[in-house]
């Protein structure tokens, strides 16, 4: 029995104790922790679906939202171009009813020369080499030139 107790205290007999003890406190902890991690995961699962949810109902709402702010800002933009085009063309019926600048643009538009005065009328040198590379527009009946600018007129518009 003396070698037995002896045994008993030795030093490799108390570190495999020691190990034992550890191992099964370790094994403890472990389950413990499992037992925990269950009872969160159940918890993490829960609010992960609230916030799924929650997602999924408030898509819809602030993507309406966030698209009907954009139209509101667009519609602000194009009221002020309105307002803007409203006080152009106040200042051009201002302008117009001047009686100088009606007769300025009258003038100008029309080519019309007071008496006493002597018009000019300056050519664009583009324009006459382009008619002189029309020469066979003069050969042709005056209603074939209406009836092609009436052509351009209308394919100008599509």
């Amino acid at each position: 029995m003396a070698v037995k107790d002896r045994d008993r205290f030795s030093t490799a007999t108390r570190i495999r104790l020691l190990g034992e003890q550890t191992a099964a406190r370790v094994y403890r902890s472990q389950t413990k922790r499992q037992a925990r991690r269950s009872r969160l995961t159940g918890r993490a699962a829960l609010l992960a679906l609230v916030v799924c949810s929650m997602v999924v109902a408030l898509a819809y709402p602030i993507r309406q939202y966030v698209s009907q702010r954009a139209e509101i800002a667009d519609l602000k933009r194009q009221k002020q171009e309105a307002a803007e085009r409203v006080e152009q063309l106040r200042d051009t019926k201002a302008r117009w009813q001047d009686d100088a600048y009606a007769e300025q643009r009258i003038r100008e538009r029309l080519h019309y020369v007071m008496p006493g005065e002597t018009g000019f009328v300056v050519i664009d040198p583009d324009a006459a080499r382009q008619s002189r590379t029309d020469q066979g527009a003069a050969d042709r009946p005056w209603y074939t030139d209406i009836w092609d600018g009436v052509d351009k007129a209308d394919a100008a518009d599509h």
